[in-house]
């Protein structure tokens, strides 16, 4: 038996009995190295390493501590007022800042479970005491928590940059904006409709001018981080994993300074908790580039290229062939791994066919990030439930209109790829 064949297998088994998907990755590569004895376990340990070894990969620890110190800093509470004011009103308004809420802080978060655990959590409570069904709550937090590797800076983008040198972090970020933003409008729409089913009710009035004025000034210092972060990458001024850095001390002076909130007795809990973020990322990345080196070395990426060659699809009949794929694989696998492992095998076929590389990235982003809200291995399902309170198959009924919803979404951009394309080459990112 092949050790491409043992590690597939044994991978799906570690799944099934519930190893931790880093974990599995490892184990199945040490289970397909002593069974074939072809290489000595040191395989695991160097390509571990060497996955991890990456400059750019730099950025990802810090945007995770960027994300903590602003979240530190109460920033969840200023966005919080700066959506509600304009749309906490209206029919379903709590719905809609919810939305409104995790978008502006995916832009500094980069990750779906630090959207949903965090002000996610918050606007759950706030939903239900204002008569929202709490399951519905939850179930509206988990969809729009989506959009936080989709809008920059995120860290699954790069990640992804890492695997394929077609594209880079920065055009990745430009090119997540447009669908991140079709993203929250989507899940706005099934809010209205469902507010409107049950009468959810916005609260209050639409605030002063003056009074707008006022919060959106507090807000735009929080705001402003992901622009300056784009802006100062197409500037020249600082590459990814720079912008990371000055991401960190721009947050630390907004927390400090600005609103004040910040003390530095919290920065040891706030380091500890980036510490364990950033671990888990890391092993996972680790773990499956081992994982990924076992295939690459055994033939399958040309193999699955030769395959797929032989079928001589167009590239529509591809996109719809990889989307079926990813959507299924994405329900089993996370979305890092998913990445660092189908990237390589899918992405020169991708380019071969004729696909930008751009487009590529955002529907392979996209679905595997959706696997996330899709049982039985669905992280944002179990976080959300979590926190929420909410038992699972509540959470699941109430998911159904929403995944419609991202599924309208995802066929949008994979039969338009201006959405995910125009904006990198207007801004001058190849």
């Amino acid at each position: 038996m092949s050790a491409s064949l043992i590690l597939i297998l044994s991978v799906c088994v570690y799944l099934a009995i519930g190893v931790p998907v880093a974990f599995a990755l490892g184990l199945s590569t040490v289970t397909a190295l002593t069974l074939t004895g072809n290489f000595p376990l040191l395989v695991l340990l160097k390509e571990t390493f060497t996955g991890v070894d990456s400059f750019p990969l730099m950025a990802v620890p810090f945007f995770i501590l960027a994300a903590e110190l602003m979240s530190g800093g109460s920033l969840t509470e200023v966005l919080l007022k700066f959506a509600g004011q304009f749309v906490g009103h209206k029919r379903g308004g709590l719905g809609y800042t919810n939305v409104v809420s995790l978008t502006f802080f995916s832009g500094i978060s980069g990750s779906a479970l630090a959207d949903a655990a965090g002000p996610g959590s918050m606007l759950i409570r706030m939903m239900d005491k204002a008569g929202y069904d709490r399951a519905y709550a939850a179930a509206l937090t988990a969809s729009t928590a989506i959009v936080g590797p989709i809008i920059p800076p995120s860290i699954i983008m790069i990640i992804y940059a890492l695997a394929d040198d077609r594209v880079s972090v920065g055009s990745l970020f430009v090119a997540g904006v447009i669908p991140g933003i079709l993203i929250a409008v989507a899940m706005c729409v099934v809010n209205w409709y469902i507010s409107r089913l049950r009468n959810y009710r916005g609260e209050g009035s639409l605030p002063s001018w003056p009074e707008i004025l006022k919060t959106s000034w507090t807000a735009m210092p929080a705001i402003l981080l992901p622009v300056m972060i784009l802006g100062g990458m197409r500037a020249g001024w600082y590459t990814p994993t720079e912008a990371s850095v000055v991401a960190v001390f721009y947050a630390i002076f907004c927390g400090r300074y600005i609103y004040k909130t910040l003390t530095w007795s919290m920065i040891p809990d706030i380091l500890w908790r980036s510490a364990l973020l950033t671990a888990s990322v890391l092993i996972i990345i680790g773990m499956s580039a081992s994982f990924a080196w076992v295939l690459t070395i055994e033939g399958v990426p040309q193999m699955m290229a030769n395959w797929i060659g032989s079928l001589d699809l167009s590239a529509w009949k591809f996109l719809i062939v990889l989307n079926v794929f990813l959507l299924l694989f994405g329900i089993f696998i996370e979305p890092l791994p998913g990445v660092m492992v189908l990237v390589p095998i899918l992405a020169p076929v991708a380019a071969k066919i004729g696909i930008d590389p751009i487009h590529f990235a955002m529907i392979v982003i996209y679905n595997l990030t959706l696997g996330m809200i899709t049982p039985p291995v669905g992280g944002l399902l179990f976080v959300t439930s979590n926190v929420s309170k909410v038992p699972m198959s509540d959470l699941t009924r109430e998911l159904k209109p929403f995944l419609w919803a991202h599924g309208v979404v995802l066929i949008v951009l994979t039969f338009i790829p201006a959405l995910s394309t125009w904006a990198p080459h207007f801004f001058g990112f190849n």
